[in-house]
């Protein structure tokens, strides 16, 4: 086995991929809530993807990947014995995982890859844990039958009812609070807006938010200051800060204007990406 080869490769979806990585250093110490950036050109740009479970022993990490811009779709064309250029991890600040009572995680589309270490870890610790898992269709419900695994309660939900119960993520919380489960602490990981109303409904409801954020990174270090996020009123860096914070007051409208800053020049990448592919494609 080579350092960053692809050893399995799963797709999950349409526009999601699972990839198990061999990457030794970083399988030793990984921990809940730590990110990887990843290179799959020398002239390629650095993207940072969350763990999503590792082992030691065989030394090897898993990520999932949702294509979306077009290093994305680059990455999700890579097949089995393929190798990233880099993987660079693992980095940011590893979750608290300690024994808070009852715990709730929520994740949003490719956001319940990114809860499911972090329910793993919450699980071992002693914690009852309530799983919420929202996609817009049923097609984009990934990881149930692993968040079951680790989970008290798996509670999925689809916005247009196709799986699950007819609803949003916020629609489900609500409703498990008001048929009686006491939650202390929630995570929730998932496209900036729903992270935004769900911490606010967690806070209303007196279970203390986190979120973990995804703003533009560029060097994973903190050194740049490309993903500065505002909480509590001081500004933070998601790459060695976070990339989980204490969501009462994290800025989260900033953090949409931020994210939102390249969406043409990202647009415009991915549709010359896909034009060059056919084209080779067609010469084969």
């Amino acid at each position: 086995m080579r350092e960053n080869e692809i050893l399995e490769r799963e797709q999950l979806n349409d526009v999601v991929v699972k990839f198990v990585i061999y990457k030794p250093l970083v399988a030793q110490s990984a921990r809940a809530g730590q990110f990887v950036i990843l290179r799959g050109a020398e002239s390629g740009e650095r993207i940072p993807v969350t763990l999503v479970d590792w082992d030691a022993q065989k030394g090897t990490i898993t990520v999932i990947i949702q294509s979306i811009g077009k290093s994305t779709f680059m990455f999700n064309s890579f097949k089995k014995g393929d190798e990233f250029v880099n993987v660079l991890g693992p980095l940011g600040t590893p979750i608290d995982i300690k024994k808070y009572g009852t715990v709730t995680v929520v994740g949003g589309g490719v956001g319940i890859a990114e809860v499911y270490p972090i329910a793993k870890a919450l699980k071992q610790a002693g914690n009852k844990v309530v799983s919420i898992l929202g996609a817009r269709t049923k097609d984009l419900i990934i990881l149930e039958e692993e968040m079951k695994g680790v989970s008290d309660r798996t509670l999925p939900c689809t916005d247009d009812g196709s799986y699950g119960q007819k609803g949003m993520v916020t629609d489900i919380l609500k409703q498990t609070v008001q048929d009686g489960e006491k939650i202390d602490a929630g995570f929730v990981i998932g496209p900036i807006p729903m992270m935004k109303f769900t911490s606010k409904l967690m806070a209303e409801l007196n279970i203390e938010p986190y979120a973990s954020l995804n703003p533009i990174m560029l060097d994973g270090t903190g050194m740049c200051g490309c993903c500065r996020v505002t909480v509590e009123g001081k500004v933070r860096f998601a790459c060695v800060d976070g990339p989980m914070f204490p969501a009462r007051h994290i800025d989260f409208d900033e953090l949409i204007r931020r994210t939102s800053e390249y969406k043409g020049e990202e647009k415009n990448a991915v549709e010359k990406y896909e034009k060059d592919h056919k084209c080779k494609i067609g010469l084969h």
